[in-house]
């Protein structure tokens, strides 16, 4: 449903986004991840047409945004960085706006408004002017907007930026509730949204696609993948160290102290092997106590760092 495809932009000798292809699925929700100036935004104006490429096609639905630009338009919903809107009209005003323009009127017009405020929840604030809005609650009415035609293709740049933590959930139970019918594709630099609701993850840097795979594959990337972390007393983290440091799997370990006496040691394994079964028996075998036992996922947050960073130095 989405398909990009070669991707450049250039500003004079700058190069913003180089090269960029990926498609999205019906069903999908891609995280298109990023440290700040990688390019996402470039490349989600790119994809909605609201900035021509230097290079390269976007396409909504089989339409080319470039060359038939409304009929894709149509199948879009659009969150742009910033939630842009007019600050002088009142939410109620700015939607019903945006109704006409999508081609609703009557009864019709008023039921879409309806619906997008209350999927929003922004039945509170809708006489107030956009301009004193909190950021939140502006973000929330560009989101409105966004949905209010029900498109099949939704491009969100930072959804859920400004918002309070139990707004950040709402708004992420609606995109999942929104999911199994639509492309979604989410524009952040907030890893924990990923793992909040991504079926995959895309990481860009210096303009390049450098990653693409579910969060659960890009966490196997991670050296925590398959980590076994022990709490104990902290007296007796030197004896559980010597204790597991037979294990020829081990590539290493690392310390970290806790409260009330207790401390974690993390070994984690040379060769990206799963090790929990056989070290939980060693500490067994020790006699040490062994307050927790887990086997680590992986961290999206270090295979990010270590991605990007490594561009940064290229």
């Amino acid at each position: 449903m989405i398909e990009i495809q070669g991707l450049k932009k250039y500003f004079g000798h700058i190069r913003a986004v180089d090269d960029v292809s990926f498609s999205v699925a019906r069903g999908e929700v891609l995280g298109f991840l990023g440290p700040n100036g990688a390019g996402k935004s470039t490349t989600m104006k790119m994809a909605t047409g609201f900035l021509a490429p230097t290079a390269g096609t976007a396409r909504i639905c089989g339409f080319d945004v470039q060359t038939d630009p409304v009929a894709a338009k149509r199948k879009m919903g659009y969150l742009p960085e910033g939630a842009p809107a007019y600050p002088d009209m009142t939410a109620a005003a700015f939607l019903d706006f945006i109704a006409a323009i999508r081609g609703f009127d009557g009864a019709e017009r008023a039921k879409r408004v309806a619906a997008a405020v209350e999927r929003t929840q922004l039945a509170g604030i809708l006489n107030q002017s956009i301009d004193t809005l909190s950021k939140g609650f502006k973000r929330r009415v560009g989101l409105a907007q966004a949905l209010l035609h029900d498109p099949d293709v939704l491009i969100l740049d930072e959804p859920t930026d400004g918002l309070d933590p139990n707004q950040k959930h709402e708004v992420r139970n609606l995109i999942r509730s929104m999911a199994a019918d639509k492309a979604i594709v989410i524009s952040t630099h907030i890893l924990e949204e990923v793992d909040a609701i991504c079926t995959r993850a895309i990481i860009i840097a210096k303009g390049r696609v450098l990653a693409d795979g579910t969060p659960e594959a890009l966490e196997k990337r991670s050296r925590w993948h398959y980590a076994v972390s022990f709490v104990t007393d902290a007296s007796a983290i030197d004896a559980l160290q010597a204790a597991l440091g037979a294990h020829a799997g081990i590539g290493g370990f690392e310390r970290i102290a806790g409260e009330d006496g207790l401390a974690m040691l993390t070994a984690f394994p040379r060769a990206g092997m799963p090790m929990l079964a056989e070290l939980g028996a060693i500490a067994r075998a020790s006699g040490i106590r062994i307050d927790e036992i887990r086997e680590e996922r992986g961290r999206l947050d270090e295979v990010f760092r270590t991605i990007t960073t490594t561009a940064r130095a290229a």
